[in-house]
């Protein structure tokens, strides 16, 4: 924890660069300033001191924003690039996004405090391969064609099919826990399908969405398709989810804020996506491969300091190696390093923000008072920064506090399985429904299981492992809609039928 001081030492000669120049917003293809002319801080959260300052966005901004992102959807060169076009164009980012790995790795930890080496492996190497993906969708989204039968005209042949249709202008709100991955995630589909874009990252990390605004201009989009607004929620991103000329927002965040959009976007009849909180179970059978289990259960929470919508936050094990997966979970957090995200060496780093750390050590406290054991972690670390312990409790009850609830940091609730029937019960006790996992040999019983458990997402024997391919998104309070694979067109297109008479 020594070398906290040495942040800003650690980062390479692009990333210095950019942290040195002046964070403006992109409206129309220009850098320019908030008409305020307000900025906010950037903080380090491994240290709590400010790195950088960018423009607070608000209402004024998204307003100029958003009217030039319609004027790019209705005319000038957008509207009339071929698909294939299209497809070169995002091709040309992912290539950017992979030229600038090291800065945008960097960038990514500086702002969000995650492990360097976590973000420039896992990240940014997702970020290229996810818009190389969608890249590949812009030649291929297709309507059909249907024989009618219009039985009730007697007379006369007919020719019917459908197009797909970009949606238009897209809000888009992204969160704090994997900022340049999310922000992917939102303009790759759109993009794609032929929409524009105004992107509105988390206030808590802007840098790498503002570099990739910078790096979709390099890459040749026209103006006014990909806009960039950085501000606060209720300011910036109030404005863009009620702003008359958004044909679609897309949230992701938690579900607290994602029920206000959903009722704020639905006063113009927006088209909405959400993709929400979690609190998912990871089931550990006595069958397991424990020497794969314990690690993998151990990661499911710890990975991104447990800031993940899918960390595996409810652990279920069989009574009879219920000791061993917890004993071994525990000895697994005992072990990992926390420290600054900029050391290579580190695992864990601290948390988002300040106000992260406070809100995860309440739960905690939270656990110790209603009578739970917590057999690693359970603590802040240092005096300087954002850092909290891997934690792990055990003599946990359902109707617990954090159980219950979305603790979104490194603090997993093991209980046991005593009755096996009763795991589907168990896994579902909750609001939420985004992903779980089932670790065990016996693939005639997961079989089984999985059509039980409701969740969007189910792994076996592994867990938050995603690709482009595969459809997120979750059941219950977990959202509405599907990230990723063919099913994400949904969200961003339009399906018009035509019937013609011939």
């Amino acid at each position: 924890m020594d070398a906290i001081s040495d942040q800003r030492a650690r980062l390479g000669d692009a990333a210095k660069k950019f942290i040195s120049q002046p964070k403006k917003l992109l409206i129309d293809g220009l850098w320019v300033e908030a008409a305020s002319g307000k900025t906010f801080a950037v903080i380090d959260p491994a240290t709590n001191k400010e790195v950088g300052r960018v423009a607070e966005g608000d209402k004024a901004d998204v307003d100029k924003a958003a009217k030039a992102a319609r004027r790019a959807f209705e005319s000038g060169e957008w509207p009339s690039l071929r698909p294939m076009q299209r497809e070169r164009l995002l091709h040309k980012l992912a290539d950017l996004v992979e030229a600038n790995a090291d800065e945008l790795a960097q960038l990514e930890s500086l702002d969000n405090g995650k492990p360097v080496m976590m973000a420039r492996h896992g990240d940014v190497v997702m970020t290229a391969e996810f818009l190389r993906y969608m890249a590949g969708w812009a030649t291929k989204i297709e309507g059909s064609t249907i024989d009618v039968s219009l039985s009730y005209v007697p007379q006369g042949q007919f020719f019917a099919y459908t197009r797909k249709e970009p949606v238009g202008v897209c809000g888009q709100i992204i969160p704090w826990n994997f900022p340049l991955l999310m922000a992917a995630w939102k303009i790759g589909p759109a993009l794609a399908a032929g929409c524009t874009v105004v992107l509105k990252p988390a206030e808590q990390t802007p840098l790498t969405a503002l570099r990739l605004g910078e790096l979709a201009m390099e890459a040749g989009f026209p103006k006014g398709v990909v806009n960039v607004i950085t501000g606060f929620g209720p300011t910036a991103g109030g404005a863009l989810v009620e702003h008359p000329e958004v044909d679609k927002i897309a949230f992701t965040g938690s579900t607290e804020i994602g029920k206000l959009i959903g009722v704020n976007a639905m006063k113009n009849l927006k088209r909405v996506s959400l993709e929400l909180g979690g609190k998912s179970p990871v089931v550990v059978m006595a069958d397991a491969d424990l020497e794969q289990a314990i690690p993998g259960a151990a990661m499911a929470i710890y990975f991104n300091q447990g800031q993940v919508c899918t960390a595996g936050s409810r652990l279920f094990v069989e009574r009879k190696v219920f000791d061993k997966v917890t004993e071994g979970i525990a000895a697994f957090a005992k072990q990992m390093k926390v420290g600054p995200g900029l050391d290579p060496s580190t695992q864990v780093g601290p948390l988002v923000s300040q106000e992260q750390q406070e809100r995860v050590l309440r739960y905690i406290q939270s656990g110790f008072s209603e009578g739970a054991k917590a057999l690693a972690g359970g603590k802040k670390v240092g005096a300087t920064g954002c850092f909290v312990e891997p934690t792990i409790f055990v003599d946990v009850k359902p109707d617990m506090k954090m159980v219950r609830e979305e603790i979104f940091g490194p603090v997993v609730c093991a209980q046991a399985i005593d009755d096996v029937s009763q795991i589907p019960a168990m896994a579902n006790d909750t609001i939420y429904g985004l992903g779980a996992s089932v670790w065990s040999t016996n693939l005639n019983f997961v079989h089984r299981l999985i059509p039980k458990i409701k969740a969007g997402t189910v792994w076996v024997n592994g867990h938050n492992l995603l690709d482009p391919a595969l459809p997120f998104g979750g059941y219950k309070n977990s959202g509405i809609g599907r990230e990723m694979g063919r099913a994400v067109f949904d969200l961003y297109t339009e399906t018009k039928s035509v019937c013609m008479t011939v």
